[in-house]
């Protein structure tokens, strides 16, 4: 579960850690491998960071203030979300391969028993033809009409080649948790797995400052029952995680190097069992920057920002325990996300039910930085 800190020598990072002393958290910018405070009365959140006209240049401008090593940082388990007031969003159905599960999902009705065979059958009429194929574009809607015709089409192929994307609330400000920490799976849920991902730092502005790893966890029997769970199978108690850091966007690393990022997925269960996986950005059907517009707007403003998780390429068919089940999550699970540019986020899978319970809100927030003189 290491960091390793050649990953953060070069470009601009930013997060949280929580101070015992403070009974609250700090905004840390990792400088030569160590984190330093710059929680200020100008800057007392990574919303208003990233609200700043140039936000490189003012934690640049900024006096060194040390906390910590990075190494002692993790072993403190002390690290947060790198987010704090903002939205979180996210986008689904941004691959071909993941849209083919969420349709198999669908006419499975989250039963994993069922899913080899419809995977079989919608493989054959589907293949890799949309692997290539342009969201909203007039080859995407002849596709759609030949797949209504074969009679497979689905609301996940509608969001998936049609003009509009799938944006939904994927947790509650202040939710998320970080590297280190426990992700939580509802307890009803039987067919379950990590997402693999990128996240954009917007801010009010609908500008993007910079980009995370994420982990979108995913209830799959329970959005497969219906689309109308979506809520229930995306959003529990320790169902987000985001980190290790924010890195920001300078002369080191822009949207060009998030759109073609590869992220690597390895879990690690204490069963023995070990599961390797792949994403890369450079084969989702959406540009980053046109689901970003999908999502703020003159028909939707964000005042204090979001963070927007972009999908995922990864979905999991290897069969666990049972032939024809697939893969699931086990209690116990060492899940890490990894990607050269950003670092590894790592976390450990629990019941969201066991998991620590989220207690420390925007009221909790507003109220330790005023007792602090930082607001």
């Amino acid at each position: 579960m290491s960091l390793k800190p050649e990953t953060f020598a070069t470009g601009t990072f930013v997060g949280r850690i929580w101070l015992d002393d403070a009974d609250g958290p700090a905004l840390v910018h990792v400088r030569d491998g160590v984190l330093h405070d710059v929680t200020s009365r100008e800057v007392p959140t990574m919303r208003d960071l990233l609200e700043q006209a140039d936000p490189v240049a003012w934690l640049r401008a900024q006096p060194a203030h040390p906390l910590m090593s990075l190494a002692d940082a993790i072993a403190s388990g002390k690290l947060l979300a790198p987010n704090d007031l903002q939205a979180v969003k996210a986008c689904g159905v941004t691959f071909a391969r993941s849209m083919v599960e969420r349709v198999i999902e669908e006419k499975a009705a989250g039963n994993p028993a069922l899913a080899e065979k419809i995977r079989e059958r919608v493989t054959a009429i589907i293949g890799d033809s949309l692997r290539n194929l342009k969201a909203g574009s007039a080859e995407a809607a002849n596709v759609k009409a030949a797949l209504i015709e074969e009679g497979v089409w689905s609301q996940y192929l509608e969001v998936g080649i049609g003009p509009d994307a799938e944006v939904f609330s994927k947790a509650q400000p202040m939710s998320s948790v970080g590297y280190g920490a426990e992700v939580g799976l509802h307890p009803i849920s039987r067919w379950n797995n990590p997402e693999p991902e990128i996240v954009l730092a917007v801010n009010s502005r609908g500008e993007v400052r910079g980009a995370a790893l994420g982990n979108d966890v995913n209830l799959r029997d329970v959005e497969g029952r219906s689309a109308l769970l979506l809520g229930k199978a995306k959003d529990n108690n320790a169902s987000c995680s985001i980190g290790p850091f924010i890195r920001l966007f300078d002369d080191t690393y822009s949207i060009d190097d998030v759109r073609n990022a590869d992220l690597d997925l390895t879990v690690e269960g204490e069963d023995g069992f070990t599961l390797s996986g792949k994403s890369s950005m450079k084969e989702i059907s959406r540009d980053p920057l046109d689901l970003v517009s999908q999502t703020i707007g003159r028909h939707h403003q964000y005042p204090d920002g979001f963070m927007l998780f972009m999908g995922t390429l990864f979905a999991p068919v290897e069969d666990r325990e049972h032939k024809g089940q697939g893969f699931t999550h086990k209690i116990g699970d060492r899940v890490t996300i990894s990607n050269a540019a950003l670092g590894s986020l790592y976390n450990v899978v629990r019941l969201s039910t066991e998991c620590p319970p989220w207690t420390f809100g925007t009221r909790a927030l507003m109220s330790n930085l005023a007792a602090r003189g930082l607001l």
